[in-house]
C-alpha cells in the first residue's frame, strides 16, 4: 500500500469516527467543553472568550453550580469554578482564613503591588483598618458630597446639556468613568485631573485602566509560561499592560510628591485634604514586618489600588442600570416620581442638590441600582487559592493547587436563588412590605464581596450612584441606540462592550 492509499484510508477513518462521534454529540449536546487530548477544555474557553459570562453561566447551570475546568497539560490551568451559595459562604466567611489571595493572585495582578487587594493578613488588616477610619470620618463625607455635586454642576450638566442641544451621540459609559475618575482622585489626592471636560480630552493614565484590566483577565486563561514570555518580549497584552504600568506611573509619581511636598511646608495640617496621605505614611512607617519598598512605591500601590475601585465598579454599576432602564420604561417612571417626592422637588424644576442623607429615602432607586448589580455586578468573578487540603459544602475537595473562580455574575442567573422571574429586572424584590430597603446575604448577592473583605466603598459607592443617577433620572431622558446590540465585555470588571451610545434629551 502506497503512501497516497495510506493517507485516504487515514482520511476515510478520520471522517467515519467524527461523524460517528458529531452524531453522538448532537443526541446529547451539553454546554461543557469537550475534552480534547494535549489541550483538554481550553478551545471551548477560545472559542467563546467573546461571551465569556454567558457561556460560563450555561455551564455552570447545566453542573448544578461546580464545574471543574482542565486546562492544556503541563501548564498548571486547571480551575474550579464554583457559584454554590454554600461553598461561597464557606470560602469567604466561615473558612475565611483558608482561603487568602495568595502568591499566585499577587503575580497574576502585579500591577496592584502591595496595595489592598493585594495582600493578606496583618498588613490587610492595617490597610483596612486605615482606610476604614478615614472613610467613616464626617468631614471625609462633606468633603464626599462637595466633590461630586461640583464636577455634577460644573462638568456633567455642561456636557450633557451641550450633547443634547447638538442632538450627537454620546458614550455615557465613557462620560461616567471620567466622572468617577475624577472623583476618586480628587478625594485620595486632593488633584483634578478634569478628565471630565467638554472637549472629552484623551488622557493616557485615565484609558489606561481598561487596557489593564483586559491583560489582567488574559492572564487568568494563558498559559503562565506564556504571557511571562510576552511579557519578556513586550508584545501582546502584555506590552499594553507595561504601557498601563507606565502611564499610570507618570501620572501618580507626580501627584504624591507634589502632595508631600506641599505637606512638608505645612506647619499645620487643618482641613482633611491631607487625610488619606498622612494615614497612609503613618501606616508605612509603623510596619516593621516585611518589605514594602519606598515610601513612594507604597503609597503609588495604595492608591492605585483604590483609584480602581473608585473608578470602575462604579461607573460600571451606572451604566448596566441605564442600559436596564432603557428597557424598562415603567421602572424609570417609578424612580423620577420617587425623586419628585422625597426630594420635594417638581417635575419642571431643575434637581440641583441634596444631601447624603436625603438619598436615603430613595428606596425604590436603591432597589433599582441592587437589582442592577445583582444581574451585572461590578466585579464579575473571586480568584482564590486554598493554603491547606479542604473539603468544601457541596462535596468538592480542593487542596493548595486548586485555582478556583468565583463568578459572581452566574449567581444572580440562578433560580435556586432568585426564583424563575431570575432574569427579570425587577427593582421591587428589594423592597421590604413595610417599604424599607430588604437586605440580602452577601452569599447570596456578592456584588460587594462577603465575608471580612467586604467592599468598604459600599456606602460611598451608593450615595454617588444615587446622587448621579437621580440627576440624570430627573434632568434628562436617555435614549439608548441599539440597546438589543449592548452585551457586556469579557473582563473582570463588568463593562458594556464598545461603550454605551446614547442621545440626550433635556428634560428640564
Amino acid at each position: 500500500m502506497d503512501f497516497l492509499e495510506c493517507s485516504l484510508l487515514f482520511l476515510l477513518i478520520f471522517c467515519f469516527t467524527y461523524s460517528i462521534w458529531f452524531i453522538i454529540y448532537r443526541r446529547t449536546k451539553t454546554s461543557a467543553p469537550t475534552n480534547w487530548p494535549i489541550l483538554r477544555e481550553l478551545p471551548a474557553v477560545i472559542g467563546n472568550i467573546h461571551r465569556g459570562h454567558a457561556y460560563m453561566t450555561e455551564v455552570l447551570l447545566e453542573y448544578g453550580g461546580t464545574y471543574q475546568f482542565k486546562g492544556p497539560i503541563f501548564t498548571n490551568m486547571d480551575m474550579f469554578f464554583t457559584c454554590d451559595p454554600a461553598n461561597i459562604h464557606y470560602i469567604f466567611s466561615k473558612n475565611f482564613s483558608n482561603y487568602p489571595k495568595g502568591p499566585e493572585f499577587r503575580k497574576i495582578f502585579d500591577i496592584l503591588g502591595n496595595g489592598i487587594f493585594n495582600v493578606d493578613h496583618e498588613l490587610w488588616e492595617l490597610h483596612r483598618k486605615t482606610t476604614m477610619s478615614i472613610m467613616s470620618h464626617a468631614k471625609f463625607q462633606i468633603l464626599l458630597e462637595r466633590t461630586l455635586w461640583d464636577i455634577i454642576e460644573k462638568r456633567l450638566k455642561p456636557i450633557l446639556d451641550a450633547f443634547a442641544k447638538q442632538g450627537k451621540t454620546l458614550d455615557l459609559q465613557d462620560v461616567l468613568q471620567r466622572f468617577t475618575f475624577d472623583s476618586i482622585t480628587i478625594l485620595l489626592l486632593d488633584h483634578d485631573p478634569r478628565s471630565l471636560s467638554i472637549d472629552l480630552p484623551y488622557l493616557p493614565y485615565e484609558k489606561a485602566f481598561g487596557d489593564a484590566l483586559d491583560a489582567l483577565l488574559h492572564r487568568h486563561i494563558t498559559p503562565k509560561c506564556l504571557w511571562k514570555l510576552q511579557q519578556w518580549l513586550r508584545i501582546g497584552k502584555e506590552k499594553k499592560l507595561m504601557q498601563a504600568c507606565e502611564a499610570f506611573d507618570q501620572f501618580i509619581y507626580p501627584c504624591i510628591a507634589q502632595k508631600q511636598e506641599e505637606l512638608i511646608h505645612k506647619s499645620t495640617i487643618k482641613d482633611e485634604e491631607f487625610a488619606f496621605l498622612n494615614a497612609y505614611i503613618k501606616m508605612y512607617n509603623q510596619w516593621n514586618d516585611g518589605d514594602l519598598g519606598t515610601l513612594q512605591t507604597f503609597l503609588r500601590d495604595t492608591f492605585i489600588n483604590l483609584m480602581f475601585a473608585g473608578r470602575d465598579t462604579t461607573s460600571a454599576a451606572l451604566t448596566w442600570f441605564f442600559v436596564l432602564l432603557a428597557k424598562n420604561s415603567l421602572v424609570e417612571k417609578k424612580i423620577r416620581e420617587e425623586i419628585q417626592q422625597q426630594l420635594h422637588v417638581k417635575e419642571d424644576e431643575n434637581l440641583k442638590f441634596f444631601t447624603k442623607e436625603e438619598s436615603r429615602k430613595l428606596i425604590y432607586l436603591h432597589g433599582a441600582l441592587c437589582e442592577t448589580l445583582r444581574l451585572f455586578p461590578s466585579v464579575s468573578l473571586e480568584h482564590k487559592i486554598p493554603l491547606d487540603h479542604d473539603i468544601l459544602p457541596s462535596g468538592h475537595r480542593v487542596s493548595p493547587k486548586t485555582r478556583m473562580i468565583l463568578p459572581f455574575y452566574v449567581m444572580g442567573r440562578m433560580e435556586t436563588l432568585w426564583g424563575k422571574d431570575c432574569l427579570e429586572f425587577k427593582p421591587e424584590r428589594w423592597i421590604s412590605e413595610r417599604g424599607g430597603i430588604k437586605h440580602e446575604p452577601s452569599f447570596k448577592f456578592p456584588a460587594f464581596n462577603a465575608g471580612p473583605r467586604t467592599c468598604l466603598g459600599k456606602e460611598m459607592a451608593f450615595v454617588q450612584m444615587k446622587i448621579v443617577a437621580a440627576t440624570i433620572i430627573h434632568n434628562y431622558n436617555i435614549e439608548v441606540v441599539e440597546p438589543e446590540n449592548v452585551y457586556p465585555t469579557t473582563s473582570i470588571i463588568m463593562q458594556v462592550k464598545n461603550g454605551l451610545m446614547v442621545k440626550v434629551v433635556k428634560k428640564v
